[in-house]
């Protein structure tokens, strides 16, 4: 049996589509957090329903990871990525067209529930294309997507919400992903999935029952959902801080918001190669001092007496975040068995995206409650981030198996 590869350039293309779907689900996320300023008169919303809106996605989002992530092992990942892709398109579509807001929750709430499949399975197509030892570097960049799109979404989405109103931004935004659904169901085609000989694969088979017996996948869930507090309460209510207490206007709002961003795309990318080289086996470290750091800022930004301040400090938890997002999704390719990937990231996701449907939600509630002092809701952040310092304090990564079955049965073992 000879061993069967994606050429190079095939690879590059599937990876450059998956990053691109990535972008446009955060550009589909971002349109909702630029917009909902403008959402808000419209429907005369206050602080904390505005914050049920903004949660209402990641409800839905938060629901599908477990079924997203079991759905790709068991019918793989090209069915399930097109599949999540025309769903939240045709729901971002769907959101131009809400008349209340009961019909905007709920249709916020669908379009988490489609796009929520695609994390687990992107991770997941990583895994069927890639051989083992550039798949680390494959997840990371696909990763860092989630940063560049917080560059690239205001840039594109706040100019398109002044010219042509929150309505029809969701339009334009669902058609362009009709059409990235059908480039990636193309090139996700099954001759373009990698086939590795089981002596070059060394597959300790496991079930996902055997996953949740691991402290490693609860750890990384837990830090997930510490940095996804930060990063979406920060994403939902940056913009309203930004323009009522900071008095921006929406276009400048929008300009600024892209900075932070392009910080934390730099330290993703930069986090995933300290991990594959000078910090290999020292995760844990790099995890607790970046999240150190992050609380350090949050701590400045909302005491800082101007608005570039604001951003530097805003940027440098940004920087932070990425070193432990590299992290949490490049060890699930050294210590998990292909077979239970799409499983493994769907359970880690989920609570991340636990986090980021309550942080919406739970700042809204205290804005309001302390009358508008955002404060609060920058200490809520603060406490989830600490929660993330406790779970990778009991970090104990591995270096990658390279002594077949034997050896990844004992990575098994003893994370």
């Amino acid at each position: 049996m000879k061993n069967k590869q994606v050429p190079n350039k095939k690879r590059h293309i599937i990876l450059s589509l998956l990053f691109l779907g990535w972008c446009l689900s955060y550009l589909d996320r971002m349109a909702m957090n630029v917009g909902i300023v403008e959402i808000a008169k419209d429907f005369n919303l206050s602080p904390s329903v505005m914050g049920v809106v903004l949660s209402s996605f990641f409800a839905g989002y938060a629901l599908m990871q477990l079924p997203g992530g079991w759905l790709a092992d068991k019918f793989g990942s090209r069915k399930v990525i097109v599949i999540s892709i025309v769903l939240w398109s045709l729901f971002t579509v769907f959101t131009g067209m809400a008349w209340s807001l009961m019909s905007m929750i709920i249709i916020r709430f669908m379009f988490g529930l489609g796009e929520g499949g695609y994390p687990a399975a992107s991770s997941k197509a990583i895994a069927d294309v890639f051989p083992k030892k550039e798949r680390t570097s494959a997840q990371t960049i696909m990763m860092s997507s989630n940063s560049l799109g917080g560059v690239i979404a205001p840039l594109i989405a706040t100019p398109l919400l002044v010219w042509i109103g929150w309505q029809n931004l969701f339009f334009a935004i669902g058609i362009l992903g009709l059409f990235v659904a059908a480039l990636l169901w193309y090139y996700l085609s099954p001759q373009n999935m990698q086939v590795e000989l089981v002596e070059e694969e060394t597959v300790q088979k496991a079930s996902f029952k055997d996953v949740l017996k691991i402290p490693t996948s609860w750890q990384l869930a837990i830090m997930w959902f510490g940095v996804s507090t930060v990063i979406w309460g920060l994403i939902s209510w940056m913009p309203p801080y930004l323009v009522d207490v900071r008095g921006l206007d929406l276009m400048s709002m929008g300009m600024l918001t892209s900075i932070p961003a392009l910080a934390g795309a730099v330290g993703v990318i930069v986090g995933g190669q300290l991990i594959k080289s000078l910090l290999m086996g020292k995760e844990k470290y790099l995890a607790i001092i970046s999240f150190i750091i992050m609380i350090g800022s949050l701590y400045l930004l909302f005491n800082a007496p101007s608005v570039t301040l604001v951003i530097i400090y805003q940027s440098i938890c940004m920087l932070f975040h990425g070193p432990i997002v590299a992290i949490i999704f490049s060890l699930p390719h050294k210590l998990f068995s292909k077979n239970v990937i799409g499983s493994t990231f769907g359970m880690i996701n989920l609570g991340g995206m636990i986090g980021a449907f309550l942080a919406p939600m739970v700042m809204g509630y205290l804005i309001e409650v302390f009358d508008g002092i955002y404060a609060s809701a920058f200490l809520y952040i603060i406490a989830c981030a600490v929660l993330g310092i406790i779970a990778a304090a009991g970090l104990k990564p591995n270096r990658p198996a390279s002594g077949g079955r034997k050896q990844e049965a004992q990575n098994l073992e003893t994370i």
